[in-house]
């Protein structure tokens, strides 16, 4: 029974525009699901990485090969007017550069054959309340590290032989303690850099401890240079990628990579794959109702973002089947809903 709610409940956020509460659920399906069902699958149930594993082996058997990217990112989900707790708590937001209200998620996403699976996530949550002493402010500790996570998100995923060459992730997951993890479990990294990352185009300036800023180097985009990175004790490859932002000004995105085989074509080619995070956050957040759940509780809300991380997933399936990706399947959804609408206003109308 638990699996025909979840897939009601995860059906309901494809195809609803509003509010996403048990309430409106039942109103849809004419009282056929009680409201008080859909609580209780929300409240009595945790669903987790491992749920939702089950939920998209089979999917994921059918796509993955050898040369498969898992991506690894993070999102905050803005819950401005929810009650605080352990998991709508303050974040610092890169993007906003300052502190928001809301939920913090990491993502795993493995992309393959041009589909993007999640295959684990973890939110970010702070049970330890204490009181900084400076500002005399109350604050939020969290119990574990997004870095942390994600390790642990890459073992599992190993442990369910997952197949895949490379692991992407951007400057903020860049630590050595995240490669040296990586290289343990027989797999590559692609990584974005800070521009102030240290690095050695020598071994002896390694050893003499002669590093210098990434940013100072005028590194190719066709041909990568070995070098080292400080405090980082394997031999790495280091290109750029030269762009252009909306403003017309030109920027440079620095990278690393672990695999000594590939040229800089194949480097780049393979970091863009990590585009694929940023699209699936945007189909989360804009086309499964992640921020549109009223839950307070952390249990409820936890488990309506499985439901959207779900609902995502049956997207991409459907963007499959129908050739169409997720926000025009939407459309399509709201352009028949908007027609019965109005048939029912016309049908009043002339009554």
């Amino acid at each position: 029974m638990k699996d025909i709610e979840l897939e009601l409940y995860s059906d309901f956020l494809m195809s609803n525009f509003g509010a996403a509460t048990a309430t409106g659920l039942s109103t849809m399906l004419d009282g056929e699901v009680s409201h008080d069902k859909i609580t209780r699958l929300l409240s009595s149930h945790t669903f987790d990485s491992k749920e939702l594993w089950l939920k998209v082996k089979s999917t994921v058997r059918q796509i993955e090969q050898e040369d498969g990217v898992l991506i690894f990112d993070d999102t905050i989900q803005e819950k401005a007017w929810t009650d605080e707790n352990a998991l709508v708590c303050w974040h610092f937001d890169h993007v906003k550069g300052r502190m928001v209200k809301g939920m913090n998620l990491l993502n795993g996403l493995y992309h393959s054959h041009g589909i993007s699976v999640p295959v684990a996530f973890e939110l970010v949550k702070k049970p330890y309340v204490y009181c900084d002493i400076q500002t005399r402010k109350e604050k939020r500790l969290n119990d574990k590290t997004k870095n942390t996570m994600m390790r642990e998100m890459i073992k599992t995923c190993v442990s369910n032989a997952l197949k895949f060459r490379y692991v992407l992730m951007d400057s903020w997951f860049s630590a050595k303690e995240n490669f040296e993890f990586i290289r343990k479990k027989k797999k590559h990294f692609i990584a974005a850099l800070k521009s102030n990352r240290l690095v050695a185009l020598s071994e002896a300036d390694k050893k003499q401890g002669r590093f210098v800023r990434i940013d100072s180097l005028d590194l190719s985009e066709k041909e990568p240079v070995s070098g080292w990175l400080k405090g980082y004790s394997e031999e790495v490859l280091l290109t750029q990628q030269v762009f252009t932002n909306k403003n017309g000004s030109i920027g440079k995105l620095h990278l690393v990579c672990s695999d000594l085989s590939c040229d800089g074509d194949t480097i780049k080619t393979t970091y863009q794959k990590r585009w694929e995070v940023e699209v699936f956050h945007k189909s989360l957040k804009s086309n499964a109702g992640l921020a549109k759940s009223p839950t307070r509780r952390v249990r409820t809300q936890s488990n309506h973002v499985f439901m959207s991380i779900y609902a995502v997933f049956k997207l991409e399936c459907l963007k499959l089947k129908h050739k169409t990706n997720h926000f025009a399947l939407r459309m399509k959804l709201l352009a028949k809903a908007n027609r019965l609408a109005y048939n029912e206003l016309k049908i009043l109308q002339s009554a």
